[in-house]
């Protein structure tokens, strides 16, 4: 009976220190913005490959004579002020959750997607008029990669801000005012989507 319940004592011992020990664990710090920004920054990377791509066969490789490569600035700039703007209307659906506003964070968020689809669709239809096609040589087949490829990104931002959206519909779900991170990079995400097109803008474009 003594052993018993000298074991049961020691077992209870053991139980109490392991309690402990888990209690005193200290979190880890949260390193997954950082993690996404150096997975950006790889992706930059990748753009701005295309970028000397284009240029390069801008230069050393002469047009067919007879090809239009004028490109037209109008449905660029729309696509421009529509990528700033949802900039901006993201960045309040951050305010937005900050102070515990889910309502104004859902608008604004619900905002954003729609400019970056609207985006989406005016680039469609720049295609569509362009003088050059796909496969007409390597200055128009770079053009239709990067464009193409920024393109791919605004659509997984869409839906990145349209999955936020739906984490926001209850005050203490998924994302809350003191655990907002999926909406802190999905923001960064598009932000740096935007940054992107506002070079592409400027190099395919401009120059």
């Amino acid at each position: 009976m003594t052993s018993a319940l000298q074991a049961d004592s020691v077992e209870n011992e053991n139980e109490q220190e392991d309690h402990a020990g888990h209690g005193g664990h200290e979190e880890h710090p949260d390193h997954r913005m950082f993690g996404l920004a150096t997975f950006l920054v790889a992706d930059a990377m990748t753009f701005a490959g295309f970028f000397a791509a284009y240029l390069t066969f801008k230069a050393v490789n002469p047009l067919p004579e007879g090809s239009i490569y004028e490109l037209e600035l109008p449905l660029p700039i729309l696509n421009t002020v529509l990528l700033l703007v949802s900039s901006a209307t993201f960045h309040r659906a951050g305010q937005a959750i900050r102070m515990a506003d889910h309502k104004r964070c859902r608008l604004w968020l619900m905002v954003t997607a729609g400019l970056g689809f609207a985006f989406l669709v005016s680039q469609m239809v720049e295609y569509f008029t362009l003088p050059f096609g796909l496969t007409e040589n390597l200055f128009a087949s770079t053009f239709y990669a990067a464009t193409g490829f920024h393109g791919l990104h605004v659509t997984l931002g869409a839906l990145m801000i349209l999955i936020v959206w739906w984490q926001t519909r209850e005050p203490d779900g998924r994302v809350t005012a003191a655990d907002h991170f999926p909406l802190e990079a999905a923001e960064l995400y598009w932000h740096f989507v935007d940054g992107i097109w506002v070079v592409l803008f400027v190099i395919l474009y401009l120059l």
